[in-house]
């Protein structure tokens, strides 16, 4: 009994090694999108507080655009989810293994929702 539960205490243990490696892998693989958004987020004018970027570490890691836009991993660990969370539920903006893709489709949203907080412009007309 006493080798049967020093085995299952091994393997408990390199179980939870693996957890923690792919976690580890996680926020690895959202930092090298963190960093590919830096180019992104220069470019937008300091005075504007809609986009609050930043890698949540809870127990699924989260890349966070803003308050309702993050990206996160998919099950295999590999594949990059771009979500939005609205009144209906959560909607998938793009999935994809490549950085690039994911950026582009950040920039995307980040225009529009720029766009979406200008104030319009109204002309007033001239009356004589």
């Amino acid at each position: 009994m006493r080798d049967a539960l020093r085995q299952a205490r091994i393997e408990a243990a390199d179980r939870t090694g693996v957890v923690v490696e792919l976690r580890d892998a996680e926020v690895a693989r959202l930092e090298i999108l963190n960093e590919a958004l830096d180019p992104l987020f220069g470019q937008i004018p300091e005075k504007v507080d809609l986009f609050d970027r930043g890698i949540s570490q809870g127990d699924t890691p989260r890349l966070w655009i803003d308050v309702v836009a993050h990206v996160l991993m998919g099950r295999d660990k590999r594949i990059y989810r771009f979500v939005q969370d609205t009144r209906f539920g959560r909607i998938v903006i793009a999935e994809s293994h490549d950085v690039v893709t994911i950026v582009d489709a950040v920039t995307d949203y980040v225009a529009r929702r720029l766009l979406q907080r200008e104030p319009p412009l109204v002309a007033t007309p001239v009356t004589a």
